[in-house]
């Protein structure tokens, strides 16, 4: 595989999926890079939108595609955001600053702050491909009562690691990568890959 398209318009995204792949060697091109709209997530379930994101880029790219459906799971809000995490206070417009602000007030009150963020990967060698890739990853930590650190995207400046004494804002790339959902996913899914080749 020596070009692969990430099926996302997330630049948080995009950044951490070229960083871990950068080592092998294959060429990262995004959706936006070659004029494919996004894909619909009508879904319930993370791996339902992840398999659908990447067999629709894989279509209309007709390379190799990676799509990635994450997001925060809070226990005392029954999972919520959980697949509705990048829309969380609304589609219009998707904003970072709104669902954090909405989560915030949620959360108000709640003593029981317990959280992971989840994320699952799903790679299609084709758009039917019928043995996708799939990889799964948890990164368990807390919803803090304020947010801190600039660092990251997402829900990362209010992400308490109780282990580490930080918020996952607060972490470089590589601490990130180490450790997050989406780390952890990636190397899953690059030990299944070197047993496919």
């Amino acid at each position: 595989m020596q070009k692969l398209v990430i099926a996302s318009n997330n630049p948080g995204k995009l950044r951490e999926f070229q960083h871990m792949l950068a080592p092998l060697g294959i060429e990262v091109l995004t959706q936006s890079q070659l004029a494919i709209s996004e894909a619909e997530e009508p879904h319930c379930t993370f791996i339902e939108n992840a398999l659908a994101k990447a067999r629709h880029v894989s279509r209309a790219s007709g390379l190799p595609a990676l799509a990635d459906d994450s997001g925060i799971c809070v226990d005392a809000l029954g999972g919520a955001p959980g697949v509705q995490s990048a829309r969380y206070a609304g589609d219009s417009p998707k904003s970072d600053r709104r669902n954090n602000d909405k989560l915030l007030q949620d959360m108000q009150g709640i003593s029981d702050r317990r959280a992971h963020y989840y994320c699952v990967l799903v790679l299609v060698r084709h758009a039917d491909d019928p043995q996708p890739i799939i990889a799964e990853g948890e990164w368990h930590g807390e919803i803090a009562h304020a947010e801190r650190g600039d660092g990251g995207f997402g829900y990362d400046s209010m992400f308490w690691l109780p282990g580490l004494g930080k918020m996952s804002s607060e972490l470089s790339h590589d601490e990130k990568h180490a450790i997050s959902h989406r780390g952890r996913a990636m190397k899953v899914l690059l030990e299944k890959l070197k047993l496919k080749m």
